[in-house]
């Protein structure tokens, strides 16, 4: 996924209310973006970091401004909720992932379970349907630690696990996919200090059949790419 538009450069002032930020930008004007982000934003939403935010050509729009990148531990961190999935389902199409190739189609959104949408949905002749539930990952509380994910507690989460235990039984596959919208990690784990009920639920899940997989992402101010597997250190 490219950026439509180049992005601009400045310094974090603060990040409030979970969808403002202000930003300082070179200038010294301060300016208020978008926050596309509705979590806790743990361990990538430091004061003074230095981030990177994209210019909204949209009049009808109140904040001129969306926030798209942070620095943390010296790496580049997308923290946009609303791209995962397109990531996603761009890399897939690509043939990026091979745990997920072979599907001739891929749809969107579609509505299954009790009153949800999967994120994506691969179908193939012969082949029974493909669930993929992508999470969104930036969290890593130490330089050189693993990403983690939930960086809060996320009861929505743990509801899409149980459902996508329900496609496996009917006879479906099932996907968790984790995406680390970071280059500096080697491993991926669950929180589950953060969210002790979470890290159940996808051991529940995983015993049934749901598979996980984790890709970490290569992260610049003219895109966001899928680009390796990480290592899974998942409950057991």
């Amino acid at each position: 996924m490219d950026f439509p538009a180049p992005l601009i450069e400045g310094t974090l002032v603060n990040r409030y209310k979970r969808f403002f930020a202000d930003v300082r930008l070179p200038s010294g004007e301060v300016v208020t973006a978008h926050c596309a982000n509705p979590g806790s934003m743990l361990s990538v939403r430091d004061d003074g970091a230095r981030v990177w935010i994209s210019p909204v050509d949209n009049p009808a729009r109140k904040l001129r401004y969306t926030w798209e990148i942070v620095e943390a531990f010296g790496a580049m961190v997308g923290i946009n909720t609303g791209y995962p999935n397109a990531i996603v389902a761009e890399a897939i199409a690509a043939g990026r992932i091979p745990e997920l190739t072979g599907y001739p189609v891929l749809k969107r959104e579609q509505k299954y379970g009790q009153n949800s949408r999967i994120d994506i949905l691969l179908e193939a002749p012969g082949r029974p349907p493909c669930y993929v539930e992508v999470k969104n990952v930036t969290m890593c509380r130490a330089a050189g630690g693993p990403a983690e994910f939930p960086d809060s507690v996320t009861s929505r989460g743990a509801k899409h696990l149980a459902e996508l235990t329900a496609m496996v039984e009917a006879g479906n596959r099932a996907v968790m996919f984790y995406l680390v919208q970071r280059a500096d990690c080697r491993r991926f784990t669950i929180a589950g200090d953060i969210d002790p009920a979470y890290a159940k639920a996808l051991k529940l899940a995983m015993k049934s059949g749901v598979e996980a997989l984790c890709y970490h992402a290569r992260v610049t101010p003219g895109g966001i790419h899928i680009d390796a597997p990480l290592t899974l250190a998942l409950p057991a």
